[in-house]
């Protein structure tokens, strides 16, 4: 199979660092700009350190991914978990809120919301 050449912005340009997908936002991503998530006694925890046992899912630190990621159930999918697991340590962990306090401040965070979507929800046409 021929390939064509890699561009720069790629992920896996760099083969010495490991690319995850983002769970809420299904992006791929270099590990160092991702959270790493654990279950523990059916509660979600983030693996700072990334060391604790078990599946781990990956997540941006930014609301928008942990809201997709709950809203379509992505982490007892992810993490293969019976039943349902408590976000409620997530929400308060300090990567996630710095971020939630900075976009309510400046209203941007550092995942911008893609542009070029009219109103209507249907594309912005560049050329006539």
């Amino acid at each position: 199979m021929v390939q064509g050449p890699r561009r720069a912005a790629d992920p896996q340009c760099d083969p010495g660092s490991p690319v995850r997908t983002c769970v809420g936002c299904k992006t791929r991503a270099v590990i160092g700009e991702l959270l790493r998530v654990v279950a523990v006694d059916g509660r979600l925890v983030v693996d700072e350190r990334r060391r604790l046992p078990g599946r781990g899912a990956w997540l941006h630190p930014g609301p928008g991914c942990l809201a997709k990621a709950e809203r379509r159930r992505a982490f007892p999918r992810a993490l293969k978990a019976q039943g349902v697991l408590d976000a409620a340590g997530l929400h308060h962990h300090p990567a996630l809120t710095a971020l939630t306090a900075r976009t309510a401040e400046t209203g941007t965070g550092t995942y911008p919301e893609p542009t070029g979507i009219k109103e209507a929800g249907r594309p912005v046409m560049s050329q006539p």
